[in-house]
């Protein structure tokens, strides 16, 4: 699967993800730590990847624009060490696959993962 990590998130989920098989590259890569919200989902939508962050702004965004892509993964009252967020979001994975590939906004904490499908805005349930 392919990741851009928001600079909320250490990049060593990105090297982590990596280390996985996974093609993830953490927003630094670009040199776009002071990018905008916006300037990054657009980044992640033209790349194709999946976005995760700690943001949840990023969940406005996407019910805003009503879109399918791409999806978002955010942490929630989660683990804060960057290898701990990278193990729950690898056990997670294999769960939201196929959620991820249709477009879906994961939300995952110590003990649950919430996923609604795209596009928010436009009533979908998921």
């Amino acid at each position: 699967m392919r990741f851009l990590i928001d600079n909320a998130l250490s990049p060593v989920v990105a090297s982590t993800l990596c280390g996985a098989g996974h093609d993830a590259v953490h927003i630094r890569e670009y040199q776009m730590q002071r990018a905008t919200d916006e300037e990054v989902f657009a980044r992640a939508a033209k790349e194709r990847r999946i976005l995760v962050s700690a943001d949840t702004d990023f969940g406005t965004i996407l019910a805003l624009r009503e879109e399918s892509n791409p999806s978002v993964i955010l942490f929630r009252r989660g683990p804060k060490h960057p290898s701990t967020q990278a193990a729950l979001l690898l056990s997670a994975l294999p769960l939201l696959t196929q959620e991820l590939e249709r477009g879906c906004i994961a939300v995952l904490d110590q003990s649950r993962v919430r996923v609604r499908r795209l596009p928010i805005g436009a009533g979908a349930e998921g």
